[in-house]
């Protein structure tokens, strides 16, 4: 395992570890880049060196906001299963918890389970105590994860991406 790319805390729950990004993450974040259905409805992205860009912009995030995307693994395998984090990109009115599990992970209750933890952290860690998620509204699968979580949506679109409404997570306390 190479060294840790970020100060990234390591979380755990009862099946997972949520940990920093690592460089040998790239070719597992590259797949789902390029082949994942999940993202089949965003433009400009897709190719290679989107997935290089992504994981460039994660562990940014991680050294301006002290809070990104942790990488999602097994105790017992390394191989990610997927990121949950916290995104807050330029010109967004607020962070967002957001997902993005890899194909082997979908279905297994790991998102919800690891958006639980890092919810509950951004609290503690940084009083963010009222999230949001940006879902696209032909986005079901993280339509219903969401609602696993307690979020809601009134249909409010994000300004930043008219295709996603507002996700509003139930406060949680610091």
């Amino acid at each position: 395992m190479t060294q840790p790319l970020t100060n990234a805390p390591r979380l755990t729950t009862d099946r997972l570890i949520l940990r920093g990004p690592l460089q040998e993450d790239l070719p597992a974040m590259t797949r789902f880049i390029t082949s994942s259905l999940q993202l089949a409805a965003v433009e400009d992205i897709g190719g290679p060196h989107d997935a290089w860009y992504g994981m460039m912009i994660g562990i940014g995030h991680w050294q301006w906001f002290g809070y990104g995307f942790f990488t999602l693994q097994k105790p017992d395998d390394p191989a990610p299963l997927g990121r949950v984090g916290l995104l807050n990109h330029e010109n967004w009115p607020q962070p967002e918890l957001a997902w993005h599990l890899y194909e082997d992970a979908i279905g297994q209750g790991y998102a919800s389970e690891a958006a639980v933890a890092v919810r509950s952290w951004a609290a503690k860690t940084h009083n963010l105590t009222q999230l949001v998620s940006y879902i696209d509204t032909n986005n079901a699968p993280s339509q219903a994860v969401a609602k696993r979580l307690g979020a809601a949506t009134d249909g409010t679109r994000a300004p930043h991406e008219p295709e996603a409404e507002i996700w509003v997570h139930q406060k949680v306390a610091a």
